[in-house]
C-alpha cells in the first residue's frame, strides 16, 4: 500500500486570506466537527492499547509518551494532568519531547530528526520491560519517535502509537497502533489543527480510561485528586458532604487532614 500523509494535502478551502472572520472561524469549526467522528472510528485500536496499559501499570510499570513538536507538547500536557487529577506519582506517566523542556515554548532545530535520541531520553527514566511507550506524531514519519519505537521493540518494551494518517511508517513499528484519519487541514499541513485536536482527544481517553481502571475514580468523582487550590478544596468539601453526614467545617477539617476526599470519607467511616 502506498503511504500518502493526507495531513499534508491541500486545504479544501481556497483564498483563505480573503475570508472575513466570520467565514474563518465558521469554516475552522466546521471542519474541526468533523474530528470526533475520526476517533470514533478509532475506538478498537484505543480499547486495545489502553487494555494493555492498565496491566502494565497494575503490575508496576509506568507510562510514557514521546514526540516533537506539538505531538510531544500534547503528550507533556496529558502527563502533567494526572498527578493533580487523579493523585498519581509525578512519574506514573511521563511525556517527553524532542529538544527536551526547552522544546515546549521554543522549536530546537532539527531535534526531531535525531532517530537515537528518544531512547536516549528514555533511559534517563530508567525504562525497563514493565513498561508502555506511545509514540505521537501526525504524519506518522518523525524519525525521533520512530527510532525511540524501534529501541523499545528490540528492548521488549510495549509500544503504541498515535498518528493521523493512515499506513505511516510509525504505525508498522508500533505494536498497538492508532490512527485517526482526520484530513488535509484548514490551513495546508498545520496538523496543530485538526490533527493536534484529534491527538488531545485520543490522550484524554487514555488516560482518563487507564486512571479509571486503576481505581482512581469513585462513582464519578476525582477522589484523589490534589488540593492545590482554593476552588479544589471546596470541591473536595462538596464530595465529602455527598458521601457522610458531616458539617461543612468538619469536612474541610477532614479533608485538609487526610489529604484526599478518599482518605477524608475513609478516616470518618473508619475502613
Amino acid at each position: 500500500m502506498t503511504f500518502i500523509k493526507t495531513t499534508e494535502q491541500s486545504s479544501a478551502f481556497k483564498d483563505l486570506e480573503k475570508m472575513s472572520v466570520a467565514d474563518l472561524l465558521f469554516n475552522i469549526n466546521q471542519e474541526d466537527q468533523t474530528v470526533p467522528f475520526a476517533v470514533q472510528k478509532a475506538l478498537p485500536q484505543i480499547e486495545v492499547l489502553v487494555t494493555q496499559i492498565v496491566s502494565k501499570l497494575q503490575n508496576g510499570g509506568k507510562l510514557f509518551y514521546i514526540g516533537a513538536g506539538t505531538s510531544g507538547r500534547m503528550g507533556i500536557l496529558d502527563a502533567s494532568e494526572c498527578p493533580p487529577t487523579f493523585g498519581v506519582p509525578f512519574d506514573l506517566v511521563n511525556g517527553i519531547i524532542a529538544g527536551g523542556d526547552l522544546a515546549i515554548r521554543k522549536a530546537v532545530e532539527r531535534a526531531e530528526d535525531d532517530t537515537q535520541q528518544a531512547w536516549i531520553d528514555l533511559q534517563q527514566h530508567n525504562i525497563s520491560e514493565k513498561d508502555v511507550v506511545i509514540g505521537i506524531a501526525a504524519s506518522g514519519t518523525t524519525p525521533y519517535v520512530i527510532g525511540g519505537l524501534q529501541k523499545c521493540n528490540e528492548n521488549k518494551i510495549v509500544t503504541g502509537s498515535i498518528s493521523c494518517n493512515a499506513g505511516s511508517p510509525l504505525s508498522q513499528t508500533a505494536q498497538f497502533p492508532i490512527e485517526v484519519i482526520v484530513g488535509p487541514e484548514f490551513v495546508t499541513g498545520s496538523s496543530r489543527m485538526k490533527a493536534g485536536t484529534a491527538q488531545k482527544l485520543v490522550l484524554n481517553m487514555i488516560s482518563t480510561a487507564i486512571m479509571i481502571r486503576l481505581g482512581k475514580v469513585k462513582g464519578n468523582k476525582m477522589v484523589d485528586m490534589q488540593l492545590s487550590n482554593d476552588k479544589l478544596v471546596e470541591r473536595g468539601i462538596q464530595m465529602i458532604l455527598a458521601e457522610i453526614n458531616v458539617s461543612h467545617a468538619d469536612a474541610k477539617i477532614l479533608l485538609l487532614e487526610n489529604g484526599s476526599v478518599r482518605n477524608a470519607v475513609n478516616a470518618f467511616l473508619k475502613i
